[in-house]
């Protein structure tokens, strides 16, 4: 336990002095401090900050003008983890803490957004198999657009995380037009693999359409220059590099997917016309 010790000014003008004084022993005899204890001068902070009832020590520092953000705190995190001892934990604070918090909310936006758009698909296609195709070119797609990001060296920051979730909606949107088309031609009696041709070649000129006019929409993000330039050039890099390389998935993955897929799903009319059985059996009972 701590013990307090206290004398007159006039007794202590050196700090060494503190080993002359003198305490009482259990016998009632004084001996000098000296002979109990050694005395050695430290410094010590003026105050003890605390972080989650944990003593804690915050370090400050600024960012360099070439480094992101995700960067330095993989950087810190490094470091760290191999100097600290066990006993000594990291906190981050301030920019790294918003950016982890902001990190883990986008990839939860990331999975909702899938999810979503996939009962969607489900919902309008009345058809689970259909919406899982064209989910299925999302994936390549985003894979697509961090290797842009990749090669035009832009960090993966909250407004590339943005570009990525509207990307979803612009991937899913492309394959939409060729599954729908197939699966009306299924409807007509087509079979699996002649309906997915014709849709793909029917379906080009509009996919293509739409494709290059998305890409050319996202030049002037990625030419603007001047103050929040580094954010537009995110998302321009994002959607121009995305839905560039995602032609290759849209135009020959969709109906490769499909064609391995809708094989096991009947068509749309074929259920309807077994409806239309069922209630003529039931009118023709009733009868």
């Amino acid at each position: 336990m701590p013990i307090i010790l206290q004398a007159t000014r006039a007794s202590i003008s050196d700090p060494s002095d503190l080993a002359n004084l003198f305490v009482g022993s259990t016998g009632g005899a004084l001996v000098p401090l000296s002979s109990l204890a050694t005395i050695r001068e430290e410094g010590v902070a003026a105050e003890l900050e605390r972080h989650a009832q944990r003593r804690a020590i915050q370090i400050d520092l600024a960012l360099a003008e070439n480094m992101a953000i995700d960067e330095a705190v993989g950087v810190i995190a490094r470091v760290a983890e191999q100097a600290l001892p066990e006993n000594i934990g990291l906190v981050f604070l301030g920019e790294a803490l918003a950016y982890e918090e902001t990190a883990k909310e986008v990839t939860l936006t990331y999975v909702l957004a899938f999810v979503i758009v996939l009962l969607v698909l489900a919902a309008q296609f009345e058809s689970v198999n259909s919406a899982v195709v064209v989910m299925l070119t999302v994936p390549f797609g985003i894979a697509a657009a961090l290797f842009a990001l990749f090669l035009t060296d832009t960090s993966i920051n909250i407004y590339s995380q943005i570009g990525l979730v509207m990307l979803i909606g612009l991937l899913a949107k492309n394959a939409i037009l060729l599954v729908e088309f197939a699966d009306q031609l299924r409807d007509r009696g087509l079979q699996v693999r002649e309906a997915v041709e014709q849709a793909a070649i029917i379906r080009l000129r509009p996919i293509a359409m739409t494709l290059i006019s998305t890409i050319l929409g996202g030049l002037p993000l990625i030419l603007s220059s001047g103050a929040g330039a580094e954010a537009r050039n995110a998302i321009g890099w994002v959607v121009f590099g995305g839905l560039g390389f995602a032609v290759l998935f849209t135009l020959f993955l969709t109906p490769v997917l499909y064609l391995a897929l809708a094989r096991f799903v009947k068509p749309r009319a074929d259920e309807s016309k077994q409806l239309e059985k069922e209630l003529q059996g039931i009118n023709t009972l009733e009868h």
